[in-house]
C-alpha cells in the first residue's frame, strides 16, 4: 500500500516549526492590548485637567478623576504600556508574515483566509483552550501537521466552518456571537437552521455540540445548535493543537479532535443515508485518509488494544472494514 503522508521537507519542517512562536507571541500581545482600556485621554473641564478613561473614538467615557501626580502617573504608564505592546504586536506580525510569504511556494498547508480570521478572534478571546474545537474539513491542515507531513488523497477545501462547543464550565455570555459579530458584523442567525450564522458572501459557521456539554452554552449564545449524541465521540482522546498558515500570508491556530476519533465519526458519517451524498464521499475519504495517517505518522495516538477496547458499538464496523483496507 502506497503511504498516505508525505513527509515534509527540512524546509517545509523548519518553517511550520518557527511559524507557531512567532504566532503566539503576536497572538499574546494583542490579548493584552486588549485587556487595556480602550484609551486614556487628559480632558480640560470648566479650567481643570481630568483623565478619563475613553470607550470610543470620540472619548466619550468616564472620569477618573481630577488630574493629580498619582493619575499623570498612570497616564504615563499606560502609554508606555500601550506602545510596548503596539510595537511588539508589528514586530511579530511582519515575521509571521516572513513564513506566510513563504508557505505557497513550499507547498505548505494552508487555511482559506476567513476561518484564519475567525480562529485568530477566537484565540484572542481564550475560547480555543476548553470551549470550542474545530470539527469537519478545516481540521486536515492540523492532522498534517500532527503527522509531520501532507495527508495524500484527503479533500481539503470547504465553503463553510464547522465549531463544536465543548466547554466543561458554564458561560454566561454568548461568546461566540459576540467573536463572530466581531470579525464581520454582517453574521446573522439562519433562522431555519438556528445552529448555523451567514455572513453577507454567505459564508457558513455551524456549531455543533454533544448532549453533555449542551447545559454549558449560554442561553444567549447564537448559533443554537441540536445536541447530537454523535458528537460525544469528538470529545473523546487527545485533541490535536497546531499553528498553520494562511492564504493571505497570516496564520491561526487549530485545536481539533483527536485524530481517531475524528476519522471514526468521518466514516460514520459517510455511511449515514440522510447525508448529502457529496458529503458522504468526502467523509468516507477524510476518515480514511487520517486513519491511514495516524497509523503510519503518529504514534503518539496509538491504535492498541486499549483504543480498540474504547470504541462504542456504532463504530466497531467502521473500525473493522478500515483494518481490512490496511491489510
Amino acid at each position: 500500500m502506497a503511504s498516505r503522508v508525505r513527509p515534509f521537507t527540512d524546509e517545509q519542517a523548519r518553517a511550520l516549526i518557527n511559524l507557531r512562536p512567532r504566532y503566539e507571541t503576536a497572538i499574546e500581545a494583542e490579548r493584552d492590548l486588549a485587556r487595556l482600556p480602550y484609551n486614556l485621554v487628559r480632558k480640560r473641564v470648566s479650567g481643570h485637567e481630568y483623565l478619563y478613561e475613553a470607550i470610543d473614538r470620540a472619548n466619550n467615557g468616564k472620569s477618573l478623576g481630577r488630574m493629580t501626580p498619582e493619575l499623570e502617573q498612570r497616564l504615563a504608564d499606560y502609554q508606555a504600556t500601550k506602545q510596548n505592546l503596539k510595537e511588539r504586536l508589528a514586530t511579530a506580525r511582519n515575521l509571521v508574515e516572513e513564513i506566510g510569504r513563504l508557505a505557497r511556494p513550499l507547498r505548505l498547508p494552508m487555511l482559506a483566509n476567513m476561518p484564519g480570521e475567525l480562529l485568530r478572534e477566537l484565540d484572542r478571546r481564550g475560547l480555543l483552550d476548553g470551549s470550542l474545537l474545530v470539527v469537519g474539513t478545516n481540521c486536515m491542515a492540523a492532522y498534517s501537521l500532527e503527522a509531520g507531513g501532507t495527508i495524500t488523497e484527503a479533500p481539503e477545501e470547504t465553503e463553510d466552518f464547522d465549531l463544536a462547543w465543548v466547554a466543561e464550565q458554564e458561560s454566561e455570555d454568548a461568546v461566540l456571537w459576540a467573536a463572530l459579530k466581531a470579525v464581520d458584523s454582517t453574521f446573522t442567525l439562519n433562522t431555519e437552521r438556528t445552529f448555523q450564522a451567514r455572513n453577507a458572501k454567505a459564508y457558513e459557521v455551524e456549531l455543533l455540540v454533544a448532549p453533555s456539554r449542551e447545559p454549558t452554552m449560554a442561553r444567549k449564545e447564537q448559533p443554537r445548535p441540536i445536541p447530537l449524541p454523535e458528537q460525544e465521540w469528538l470529545l473523546l482522546g487527545r485533541p490535536v493543537d497546531q499553528v498553520v498558515p494562511c492564504r493571505d500570508g497570516t496564520a491561526a491556530r487549530l485545536v481539533v479532535p483527536d485524530p481517531r476519533w475524528f476519522a471514526l465519526h468521518k466514516l460514520w458519517l459517510g455511511r449515514q443515508a440522510k447525508r448529502n451524498p457529496l458529503k458522504r464521499r468526502k467523509d468516507l475519504q477524510q476518515g480514511t485518509a487520517v486513519l491511514d495517517a495516524v497509523a503510519e505518522a503518529m504514534p503518539q495516538y496509538p491504535l492498541d488494544e486499549a483504543f480498540e477496547a474504547a470504541i462504542p458499538a456504532e463504530l466497531v464496523d467502521m473500525w473493522r472494514e478500515w483494518r481490512e483496507h490496511r491489510r
